[in-house]
């Protein structure tokens, strides 16, 4: 980890800006919502708007990087975020907020796509797995002290939006000044989704479910805590745990990942956010306990995340892991775009605890069908599987698909 820290800091660096930028703006519009009275249901389809804009972003920006060239992508497009950031504040409109958001996710759906490739081209074989660990702690860092930067000061002036669009510029500064050559950008044959839908069942379904329990805690959280009348400290606090869980947590269920039935663990794990829900829902009122809830949801989905990717490799010839990512970062992202909108129409019906339920739901459907998928076919033994990889769902296309071919790799080396 230190060699690859050593060798790309320049580059995580740039990532760990973009992911702060990234972080405040979403925590922030769900409290400057609020003041500008907007409705539950307009600010669901201002954060699902994000995941739309990311969702096309992963499918349009590899043609585009391979037409103008990876620099002129990721130089444009952070302008780009940088100069929406700022439209915000200055036209508090549902319609230009959902506009904006699509651009952003679009942008920075691309950044992801450049800034992985770099980072792809600075590791080598032996570091590869390392320096996407080294990624993922980055990007989740990132969002938590985006949260701590919400406390500089009044979310309903200028200040909050201004830093965050000061970052996102300042991020393109050391990625762009340190890399001198210009990554390969190859094309990967995509996998079909029935294709996928059939060689995994329960790694296609559980993606999508888990996008919508991922959208809901990424966007509809800070949503949720200005309906439940959570200071701008408390919602800071509790937006910054979902994501404290998902680090602490990856790498013990990752451990357990490779030590039994990954589907036993899908079942407990899922099964654990669920709990989560029912805490949140039931004792939100104790902060203390809310606190909790957000830390178990948190550190429930994200390392699922990764499980499922693990899971579907195990049911994948070699040669199809890298092209099966892009069907699973599609159907994430569907999840994704509905999520919102969903726990927006229950917030709306039945209040704040809305939250709560609907991604109960999502996570109670993930433990029944992984429980009925046992049914259907036999064990896979411990040592026939592959390499769990820690990943978070706010990575891009490319490095989804650089986990999946580390597990190949892995897994070639382990085949005698």
């Amino acid at each position: 980890m230190n060699q690859v820290v050593k060798s790309a800091w320049a580059l995580l660096l740039g990532i760990g800006l973009l992911q702060i930028g990234n972080g405040m703006q979403g925590t922030l519009l769900g409290i400057r919502g609020e003041i500008e009275a907007f409705t539950t249901t307009e600010m669901s389809i201002i954060i699902a708007a994000y995941f739309a804009g990311f969702l096309g972003g992963s499918r349009l920006a590899p043609g585009l990087i391979r037409r103008v060239g990876h620099v002129r992508v990721f130089a444009a497009l952070a302008s780009l975020i940088s100069a929406v950031i700022i439209l915000y504040p200055a036209a508090p409109d549902p319609w230009v907020w959902t506009v904006g958001r699509v651009l952003i996710g679009f942008c920075f759906s691309a950044v992801y796509v450049t800034s992985e490739s770099w980072l792809n081209n600075a590791a080598t074989n032996e570091t590869r797995g390392q320096a996407l660990s080294a990624y993922m702690i980055v990007q989740t860092l990132g969002i938590i002290a985006a949260q701590v930067l919400l406390l500089a000061a009044d979310p309903s002036g200028y200040v909050l939006f201004v830093i965050p669009s000061i970052l996102v510029s300042i991020a393109v500064t050391p990625i762009l000044l340190s890399i001198s050559p210009t990554p390969a950008f190859g094309t990967t044959k995509q996998m079909k989704l029935k294709d996928l839908l059939t060689a995994s069942p329960l790694g296609a379904v559980g993606m999508f479910l888990l996008g919508g329990v991922f959208a809901a805690q990424f966007g509809m959280s800070a949503i949720y805590g200005t309906q439940a009348d959570l200071s701008i400290v408390q919602i800071s606090t509790f937006v910054s745990m979902f994501f404290v869980g998902a680090l602490v947590t990856q790498y013990p269920i990752g451990w357990a990942s490779d030590r039994m039935d990954r589907r036993q663990l899908v079942v407990f794990v899922s099964g654990l956010g669920a709990v989560a829900c029912v805490i949140g829902a039931l004792f939100g009122e104790n902060f203390t306990l809310l606190l909790v809830a957000a830390f178990m949801m948190g550190g429930a989905s994200n390392p699922l995340y990764s499980l499922l990717i693990a899971h579907t490799n195990d049911f994948l010839d070699h040669d199809d892991m890298a092209g099966a990512s892009g069907a699973l970062i599609f159907l994430n992202g569907l999840g994704a775009i509905f999520g919102p909108i969903i726990t927006g129409q229950a917030m709306a019906i039945i209040g704040p605890e809305g939250f709560f339920f609907f991604t109960l739901l999502l996570f109670v459907a993930l433990t029944i069908y992984a429980l009925y998928r046992m049914t259907q076919r036999a064990t896979i033994a411990v040592e026939d599987t592959g390499a769990y990889v820690a990943m978070t769902p706010a990575s891009g296309t490319v490095a989804v698909e650089l986990a999946q071919e580390y597990a190949n790799d892995e897994a070639r080396e382990e085949t005698p």
